[in-house]
């Protein structure tokens, strides 16, 4: 087994001995299925009424996958703790006196996130598909499967976008050091400033276009906005941006002391 292969085994082992790694996992999946359940019974009790133009732009994917907008804050939460549980507790410096390459630890931390995300975060967007869809179906009104146009697309998109929020916690986790910091700074880009978004003056509207959570959360959608006509392109600028708060965090954690 190669240095950095060890580094990460251990990570893992850190991660989940954690009790607070399966209550996050077990929230994840428990309240992004519920809302689910929840949002597709209303949409669907809500079709018959719906315009013409309404039922005509029906997406019963998109529907389907609206626990994202919950479920990015809770693999945020995970992303975070990471790192955050290890610089609360103390044995962050443990950790880097049994690894003292800096970058093997925090690059460790990062390959365990991702991992933990992607698997955690497809396996909801699919959950949340069937359950969506069968509420649909219960409910008389159109419903998808994975083998209908951009339905696949949508669904593992939405794993992805899952898994960038998640890395991107791990490098808010490496700067602020704090769960409370890194998560408040969390809530900010993805809940907060999209929320006000509209609130700002019109020529301003545009600039908001590019905000990195807008555009790419259009991935979990089979009609997707018009305001942003290519979400695969709004995710990759997401995850550039991760890239660069990453690099920054990897640069802060190489110099500053524990």
């Amino acid at each position: 087994m190669s240095a950095f292969a060890g580094t990460v085994h251990t990570e893992w082992i850190k991660l989940r001995s954690l009790r607070s790694t399966w209550f996050t996992l077990t929230c994840l999946f428990a309240v992004g299925l519920g809302i689910t359940a929840l949002t597709a019974n209303a949409a669907g009790k809500g079709y018959a009424s719906a315009t013409l133009a309404d039922q005509l732009a029906w997406d019963p994917a998109g529907r389907s996958l609206m626990s994202y907008v919950v479920a990015q804050l809770v693999v945020g939460v995970l992303g975070i703790l990471v790192v955050t549980s290890e610089f609360a507790t103390g044995l962050m410096q443990t950790s880097l006196i049994a690894t003292p390459r800096r970058n093997r630890t925090l690059a460790a931390k990062v390959v365990v996130a991702a991992a933990v995300a992607a698997l955690a975060g497809q396996a909801l967007m699919f959950a949340a598909f069937f359950v969506g869809q069968g509420v649909f179906a219960l409910q008389d009104v159109p419903h998808a499967s994975l083998g209908d146009p951009g339905v696949l697309s949508a669904v593992t998109g939405g794993g992805v976008y899952l898994t960038a929020i998640a890395l991107l916690a791990v490098g808010l986790g490496v700067l602020a050091r704090a769960t409370a910091g890194a998560l408040a700074t969390l809530v900010g880009i993805v809940f907060l400033i999209p929320g006000i978004a509209g609130a700002f003056p019109g020529w301003l509207q545009g600039l908001f276009r590019f905000w990195p959570t807008l555009g790419a959360a259009e991935v979990t959608k089979t009609v997707p906005d018009p305001g942003f006509p290519h979400p695969w392109l709004n995710l990759g600028g997401l995850c550039l941006g991760v890239a660069a708060v990453l690099a920054v965090a990897f640069a802060v954690f190489r110099r500053r002391d524990v």
